[in-house]
């Protein structure tokens, strides 16, 4: 991939993209039912501002069928493919967590009208022995990669399958070689350094059920390893276990620099940020950066701590700031990741969190606030649930953040959400200085959705996004 005149999919690099990239005008939002008869949904939302329909959702592209639950999304092809004019970014990719379904949607006929234009069955992923896809990477060959968690027995298995973007027949696994990863979950490749980085959740017949804290222990249960492929060989070749402090390390990004030797992982159950780089001996090392405290609390006269549970993570185009999501806490944070290894804590802004939702709850020791959380209302709304998945605009003015994770554990953390529906709200950014603040006129309320409430989780834009997308050096 080079900067180079041609006009394949995406942008010739990172701060192309950042400096001259168009504002988002919809976001696609993946919308799961509660309700295991009804159908899950990409939800079209309108988020320019001169627009009469703002901040509301104007098309939904159904499934089709019942008991899917979509969760993340990918593209068929992005900007690892912009050196070629053939292909377009015109397909958005919907894997099913529980069906082992994948959804493909037609976004380029009509943006703000998607429809559906293939369904690939649960069996074809299931026939090689994969299940639980999570994440979704095109590749520079044209190829779609899917992370996966299960066995087609729903027992922990990290693995790939990949999908021929012109048949869109699943061709097979990635992974070669004799080693495996125990767990799966994300991933991220940089071909500069032919290595491929995944993360792993746990046992996802486990984990479908709910969260069971005396799991974490469990190390059949649940993973604590980054797995560092070698990208050309796809071979197994390193295995970081974070310990118990990396439990559950879940989202993870390079910096967007191609030429890049280091990112940052977010590890969920203890609420810690790793960062992963090279190196002089030509190995991988993980480092804790990031420490966020547990609260102790106090319910019904029982005093005990809690996390706060780090759900994702992004970084800016341009490099420059690092944001998380701590789902029970209802914390969205800024850090300055210009010297990668001292993160800077800039800014928090609460949205929700299982304190500000519970009055029964009392905070007995808070290491960071002097002040325990309120809830929050937008447009009138009080915030149920909290914050979750996250999505930055390109030129990192915006950050769209959405309250779901995932559909058991809705239920099990945040009832009322459940009930009430889920929301999206927008964060404004100071790019410049760094700092936050929620924006008191943006909320898409899905409460009122024609088949009730439902629950938003990953959002995409239009032509790629700050998580999408992964470039190619240069040489």
């Amino acid at each position: 991939m080079s900067c180079c005149k041609s006009k394949g999919p995406g942008y010739a690099s990172p701060l192309d993209a950042f400096k001259n990239g168009p504002r988002e005008e919809l976001l696609y939002v993946i919308c799961v039912q509660p309700d295991n008869t009804k159908q899950d949904y990409l939800a079209t939302v309108d988020v320019n501002p001169k627009s009469s329909t703002y901040s509301q959702v104007i098309h939904r592209t159904y499934t089709g069928s019942v008991g899917d639950e979509l969760h993340h999304s990918g593209w068929n092809v992005c900007s690892s493919c912009h050196d070629d004019p053939t292909l377009k970014r015109n397909l958005l990719i919907l894997p099913a967590l529980k069906s082992a379904k994948v959804f493909v949607v037609d976004v380029g006929t009509d943006p703000r009208k998607p429809k559906m234009h293939k369904v690939i069955d649960g069996s074809e992923m299931r026939s090689f022995n994969c299940s639980f896809p999570h994440t979704t990477h095109c590749l520079a060959t044209g190829e779609i990669m899917i992370s996966t968690m299960g066995d087609k027995d729903e027992n922990g298995k990290g693995d790939f399958v990949l999908i021929d973007s012109q048949t869109l027949k699943v061709t097979g696994t990635w992974t070669k070689g004799k080693n495996t990863a125990n767990f799966g979950y994300d991933f991220w490749y940089q071909p500069y350094y032919d290595v491929m980085f995944a993360t792993e959740w746990g046992a996802p017949k486990r984990f479908k059920t709910g969260f069971h804290a005396e799991d974490i222990h469990d190390k059949s249960l649940y993973g604590s390893s980054l797995n560092i492929y070698k990208w050309s060989t796809h071979e197994l070749q390193q295995v970081i276990d974070l310990g118990p402090e990396g439990c559950a390390p879940l989202e993870i990004r390079f910096l967007h620099d191609p030429k890049s030797e280091q990112g940052f992982v977010g590890c969920a159950v203890n609420t810690n940020v790793y960062r992963f780089y090279k190196t002089s001996d030509g190995r991988w090392k993980a480092d804790k950066v990031i420490d966020i405290p547990a609260k102790k609390i106090s319910k019904d006269g029982v005093v005990s701590e809690i996390n706060g549970l780090m759900s994702d993570i992004l970084i800016s185009l341009d490099d420059k700031y690092l944001y998380v999501s701590c789902w029970l806490f209802g914390e969205v944070r800024q850090y300055d990741i210009s010297d990668p290894e001292h993160p800077k804590l800039i800014e928090r802004v609460q949205l929700g969190g299982v304190i500000a939702s519970d009055p029964n709850i009392k905070v007995v020791e808070d290491k960071e606030l002097q002040e325990s959380p309120k809830p929050v209302t937008v447009k009138g709304k009080t915030l149920q649930g909290a914050s979750q998945m996250l999505q930055l605009s390109l030129d990192g003015k915006r950050l769209y953040v959405s309250s779901s994770l995932f559909s058991p554990w809705d239920k099990q953390f945040y009832p009322k959400m459940v009930k009430e529906g889920g929301w999206i709200v927008k964060i404004d950014v100071d790019t410049v200085n760094g700092g936050m603040k929620l924006d008191p006129d943006f909320l898409v309320d899905f409460g009122q959705e024609p088949d009730g409430p439902v629950l938003p989780h990953e959002m995409r834009y239009p032509g790629g996004d700050s998580t999408s997308d992964i470039w190619l050096a240069d040489d």
